[in-house]
């Protein structure tokens, strides 16, 4: 996409909340790899993408500074609860900032740890399932969380045209890119599930359960 577009849709689309732009800034002022945080463009669609499932049970996979978590929470019903799992226990402190300082601050949960022990911790059964950690790892996520999902539930998976890798053969030694590959094969292949996927920004694939 280029920058004459992606300037075109961000001035036709809602606008950044306030809060979140401050979030967005503080992310490229004060961390490494700044472009994995959502931005506004995704955001907006998360947003719009929880308000039109309206989940009662949010699970995220890979916090980072907590920006796609707010735009789920904006989106979520009145009863809703988030969950969301960073593995980095040294943005805990700061998350759980952001997240106090929020108006969801009471329905947002943080975990620290590796997601793949975490999650069957919780006990809990997920209407809606954003996955945006360790794409290494993404299969593994999407086999985990299946079993955990309501009848019609959802699964957002992040990155998943990875830069236009995913056509283009991989290195040997690329085990992120080859990650990637795996889960949308393997997705694409699942006869239990309806599948989209948007190239928005880096890709959201968008999985439905079958009822």
């Amino acid at each position: 996409m280029t920058p004459e577009l992606e300037k075109y849709i961000a001035n036709h689309i809602s606008p950044e909340p306030e809060m979140l732009a401050r979030l967005y800034r503080h992310t490229h002022l004060h961390r490494l790899y700044p472009r994995m945080c959502s931005g506004n463009l995704q955001g907006r669609m998360l947003k719009m993408l929880t308000r039109m499932i309206a989940p009662q049970r949010i699970l995220e996979l890979g916090t980072f500074t907590g920006y796609s978590a707010l735009c789920m929470a904006e989106g979520m019903p009145g009863s809703a609860q988030l969950h969301t799992v960073e593995i980095e226990d040294e943005w805990e402190e700061e998350i759980r900032g952001v997240f106090d300082s929020s108006p969801w601050g009471d329905r947002m949960h943080l975990h620290i740890g590796d997601a793949l022990e975490v999650v069957p911790q919780l006990g809990q059964q997920w209407d809606m399932v954003f996955i945006d950690a360790n794409k290494r790892h993404y299969l593994q996520y999407y086999r985990m969380v299946l079993p955990m999902m309501n009848p019609g539930g959802y699964i957002l998976a992040d990155n998943t045209l990875w830069d236009g890798k995913v056509a283009q053969q991989p290195a040997s030694n690329d085990a992120q890119t080859q990650g990637i590959l795996e889960f949308n094969d393997f997705v694409a292949a699942d006869p239990g599930v309806e599948v989209s996927m948007l190239p928005i920004r880096d890709g959201m694939t968008i999985i439905r359960l079958k009822d």
